[in-house]
């Protein structure tokens, strides 16, 4: 499932596999929310409830967007956090990762949607 993201001004898509998760996201689309900045990652709420999957991961790669369970949000990364160790992009809890396509955004034009109560829509 291949769906599109813009943080601020700036656009992005993201695939996610065929997961109940992905699938519960997918039914709630379009989604327009604020959200928060956490170093290198950009959270906003959605409404879904899904539990952690099977192949939830802490450390992604920059441009991977993933749904955090435990705070019923998705995620967008593209550097380190204050969880991160080194360069890395850790989030705070494990999470069911997207891949980005066809390729991740450069952490430049992430850190230049960055505004106070930034803005963030799926489609």
């Amino acid at each position: 499932m291949t769906v599109a993201i813009t943080v601020g001004d700036v656009p992005a898509e993201c695939e996610f596999g065929d997961s109940p998760t992905a699938r519960r996201i997918l039914e709630v689309l379009p989604i327009q929310a604020k959200g928060s900045y956490w170093g290198g990652e950009f959270y906003f709420p959605i409404p879904v409830k899904a539990p952690l999957e099977k192949d939830a991961q802490e450390v992604v790669e920059p441009g991977t967007v993933a749904y955090w369970p435990q705070g019923a949000c998705l995620c967008v990364f593209w550097g380190p956090t204050p969880a991160s160790q080194g360069q890395e992009c850790r989030a705070a809890e494990r999470g069911e990762p997207g891949r980005p396509r066809p390729e991740p955004r450069s952490p430049a034009a992430m850190e230049s949607a960055r505004r106070p109560g930034g803005l963030a829509a799926l489609s």
